[in-house]
């Protein structure tokens, strides 16, 4: 899908934006250092040495992950430097203008850029990765991998030259000669992908999404059922409004960030009895009612979010793309703070019973079919004139408790940044660190202007969720 879904105005790759403060001992040289420390020979490992076997065309059927024997690390780390002494809204147009570009598949699908200039001596990283390659919860833990607990650890070598503890796509297993007749082979026939077709397995795999389409169908007609009975508070695909959010984007990117104490939102969700995602909805919900009342564009109806769910057990340490889909009321049709986290914690509590039993088949059919007709406003022609199966995408991805240091450089935050496409001009993703929410709000620039204003009200949310559920 991510594949497919490439184009020249829309680009699926994921992103970070990491801000460093550099240790009291540090070299004011480090980042030249670090790529002079390159140039002399580094082993790249998965994922990071992986590219497409048919670059040039990417929705190959028989599309796979290779290795790149020799990655060219002066062509994927790059050293960029802001005028001295930058700000956070320099630093913001450079990594929307750098996001705003595609990556090479010709070569592994990602880029780290190395930042200098910033006040006070202070470094970033931005690092970018193809989402076909990896979902978010993979690139966080590979990109924690680099960093170290220790402040006084100086010899840590950067994220892609440390062998993954996730398991990442591998390449296919070499084809080798199978003959149907010679008994050594039981139940195997010649097939292109590798070591033939092995039919136990196959009908294994059939009889496990047989069983996961009758999970599905009950599913959907819990959706179906609840919507004639005019029952609102489990979502159906049907009920997004038209916004102004659901439009035709450009190439030109633009990023907002914002932090947030994670023991407020904590104490706000414990008071409402719902979840921390359940506090990011409403805080999202509050920012994106603010902003719209402000450009004349708030629909009547509330806005409707996709929230990708991850499904791996909770020991597997990740690799690829292992994610479902639920939708959920974001409740901008009402004013009252504590009233619009209640419809969303509601919301929210249907939609996660709809998934309880399910199996891992069953969720991801069950949510391809729930997001499917999102498909369509992907097409330049139809962005923006069909109604939205869902307004914007919001997404909260799990990060380290503790604070992580690259060198003895303390890492001040880990923003991220996401995919707007045609129809879903803005992305809305979190992601944990420290103690802190670091909200990554990712834009069209000429579909959603002013953005920076949304990370403004999304702080104004917070406080107005602490008066109106604390007090």
């Amino acid at each position: 899908m991510f594949l497919y879904g490439e184009s020249r105005e829309q680009m699926m790759h994921v992103a970070g934006l990491m801000p460093f403060t550099p240790a009291p001992d540090s070299s004011p040289d480090q980042l030249r250092e670090l790529m002079n420390e390159l140039r002399v020979g580094t082993t790249v490992h998965s994922p990071w040495n992986l590219k497409l076997r048919t670059p040039d065309l990417l929705w190959n059927p028989l599309q796979a992950w290779v290795e790149e024997p020799a990655v060219d690390l002066e062509y994927h780390v790059r050293r960029s430097a802001l005028p001295s002494p930058g700000d956070e809204r320099e630093l913001g147009i450079l990594v929307s203008r750098l996001h705003g570009h595609h990556v090479d598949f010709h070569r592994p699908p990602w880029e780290m850029h190395l930042i200098e200039g910033l006040e006070r001596g202070r470094f970033a990283w931005y690092v970018k990765i193809h989402h076909s390659l990896v979902d978010g919860y993979t690139a966080v833990q590979n990109l924690i991998n680099g960093l170290s607990a220790d402040p006084d650890e100086r010899d840590r070598p950067l994220f892609f030259s440390i062998p993954s503890r996730a398991r990442v796509p591998r390449p296919p297993a070499p084809p080798r000669p199978s003959d149907p007749s010679d008994p050594s082979e039981p139940g195997e026939t010649a097939g292109s992908g590798g070591g033939g077709i092995h039919y136990p397995e196959l009908l294994a795999a059939v009889r496990e999404q047989y069983g996961a389409s009758k999970t599905v169908v009950r599913a959907l007609r819990n959706i179906v059922q609840s919507s004639r009975a005019g029952d609102h508070q489990l979502i159906s695909p049907l009920e997004a409004p038209r916004c102004a959010l659901n439009a035709r984007i450009s190439k030109s990117r633009r990023f907002a960030t914002q932090s947030l104490p994670l023991a407020r939102i904590r104490a706000i969700a414990r008071a409402a009895s719902g979840t921390l995602n359940d506090v990011v909805l409403a805080l999202s919900g509050g920012s994106l009612r603010t902003y719209l009342l402000e450009q004349h564009a708030l629909p009547q109806a509330p806005l409707v979010a996709m929230l990708p769910v991850a499904i791996r057990a909770k020991d597997e340490l990740g690799g690829g793309n292992a994610v479902g889909a639920i939708l959920a009321t974001l409740a901008t049709d009402i004013d009252d703070p504590a009233e619009r986290l209640a419809r969303i914690i509601t919301s929210t509590t249907r939609a996660k019973q709809q998934l309880q039993g399910m199996s891992k088949a069953a969720i991801l059919q069950y949510s391809a079919l729930l997001t499917a007709p999102s498909m369509l406003q992907m097409i330049p022609s139809t962005a923006g004139h069909l109604r939205p199966t869902f307004n914007v995408v919001i997404s909260n991805v799990p990060g380290p408790d503790q604070p992580l240091y690259f060198r003895g450089a303390r890492l001040e935050a880990s923003y991220p940044m996401s995919i707007p496409v045609h129809g879903q001009a803005l992305n809305i993703t979190c992601s944990s660190y420290a103690g802190m929410m670091c909200f990554g709000f990712t834009g069209c620039r000429d579909t959603v202007p002013h953005l920076q204003r949304l990370a403004v009200y999304c702080g104004e949310a917070l406080a107005d969720l602490e008066h109106a559920v604390l007090q």
